[in-house]
């Protein structure tokens, strides 16, 4: 047994590890334990989705070879346990790119499609699983299921999306896309309204590829921030950024974000970043993944952790749901400097069970305070309930099962797929088991 936290560090509950290493030797070890078991890759989710407290934890980051690369069509096979960032280190002086990435790229490809991560680009290329070919899964009575779009499609709607629940992916094919180089055409425009956000948001969706914002939850209630476009560009040679990347050395007894730091921090970054507005060409890593430079970042928050509060709602409803819980924060003091606004483009989702929706997303980071922190998230609860959203499962740590049923309609369908031998912390919370 051995003590595991995920990303929020909200608990280290005892787990039974077990590594994958060998493909030949998957199914032998998720079959022979008395545990129930989960998948884990890189444990970058916040909550619970890749914890299985006194259960089995089956870690798949030693499945991490390359099987096969077309350089003509830009197909690429691998193992589930891959990075990201090896795949983007490989392919892209050969001129392709992942079409889909999240905020990190240290993630497993298996993580990425059990959470169909998305990114800046939800309105022109959707989310990880839009682009997946296929995939193969062990169940844990140790049948091998081969599924794709095009090949037992409910299998492959089932797990992408289905947080590790239907199987262990062990490969999968993925389709990359042409790109000049490693350089994006960037525009940093500041907006001092949420209304201005939204009228920049619909504005860019034709022109710009990538799209995101930065918010100040704290100043007025939500109403300023830093809208960031980009897109692919033809730079030429250019150096790449180097130095070395810092890291969050200790766990500070308090965390570091707390009321007395967030204004002043906010309050700074919006006005550097408005200074330094404008054109610039930019290369991919800082603006696709900038909390990558800040190894182990997940420790300021001090030894209570923190939990991520991401949630999508309909556009018609965007404007005043997220005025609302921006409200509500402000109100609370809790706020984040972490605080991400974006929109979802009119295309419905992957995977039975996932999160992108047409719509606005709106996701930031809190520290663990307990009752008060709890009663915040209650009242933007009662937002998002009356405005029809919905909670990102990968984020989640705490979400009410009647909130998780009410915004993942497929949910009953989805449940006929599951793996009667695996089972996390977060499947017991949230479908009882």
């Amino acid at each position: 047994m051995k003590p595991v936290a995920s990303w929020g560090r909200l608990s280290a509950d005892p787990h039974h590890v077990i590594s994958l290493n060998d493909p030949s030797r998957v199914r032998t070890l998720v079959c022979a334990g008395p545990h129930l078991g989960v998948a884990r890759g890189m444990g970058r989710s916040y909550g619970d989705v890749c914890l299985n407290p006194e259960g089995a934890l089956w870690v798949a980051t030693g499945l991490d070879h390359f099987i096969g690369f077309d350089d003509n069509t830009g197909r690429l096979v691998c193992e589930a346990g891959v990075l990201l960032r090896d795949i983007q280190r490989l392919v892209i002086p050969r001129g392709w790119i992942l079409p889909v990435t999240p905020g990190t790229q240290l993630v497993t490809v298996g993580g990425a499609i059990a959470n169909d991560v998305h990114g800046k680009n939800h309105h022109v290329l959707g989310s990880f699983g839009d682009h997946v070919h296929n995939l193969t899964l062990i169940r844990t009575d140790g049948e091998l299921i081969h599924c794709g779009p095009n090949e037992r499609p409910d299998w492959f709607a089932a797990t992408v999306g289905g947080l590790g629940l239907t199987g262990i992916i062990v490969q999968a094919e993925i389709q990359l896309r042409r790109v000049a180089g490693p350089w994006l055409d960037t525009e940093t425009v500041p907006y001092a309204s949420l209304g201005e956000f939204f009228r920049l948001a619909d504005d860019s969706e034709a022109e710009w590829e990538h799209t995101v914002s930065w918010i100040d939850c704290i100043a007025r209630g939500g109403e300023r921030g830093l809208f960031m476009r980009g897109n692919p560009t033809n730079a030429g040679q250019r150096p790449a950024p180097g130095g070395r990347k810092l890291t969050m050395p200790i766990v500070p007894p308090v965390s570091l974000v707390n009321r007395l730091s967030l204004r002043p921090f906010n309050t700074a970054y919006y006005h550097l970043k408005k200074w330094q507005a404008g054109r610039a060409i930019t290369h991919y890593e800082p603006f696709f993944y900038p909390l990558d430079n800040l190894l182990e970042w997940n420790r300021m928050y001090g030894p209570k952790g923190f939990f991520q509060y991401q949630s999508v709602v309909p556009r018609e409803v965007g404007h005043d749901a997220v005025q609302a819980m921006l409200k509500e924060i402000a109100r609370s003091g809790e706020g984040s400097f972490l605080a991400v606004l974006k929109t979802f483009g009119n295309r419905q989702p992957v995977g039975m069970l996932s999160f992108p929706q047409p719509g606005v997303t709106l996701a930031l980071d809190f520290p663990n305070h307990g009752e008060r922190t709890r009663k915040l998230f209650e009242r933007l609860d009662d937002i998002l309930r009356e405005a029809k959203g919905r909670i990102y499962p990968a984020k989640d740590a705490r979400m009410p099962r009647a909130l998780f049923e009410a915004g993942y309609p497929r949910l009953a369908e989805f449940m006929k797929y599951r793996d009667p031998g695996i089972s996390s912390g977060l499947s017991r919370r949230l479908m009882g088991s």
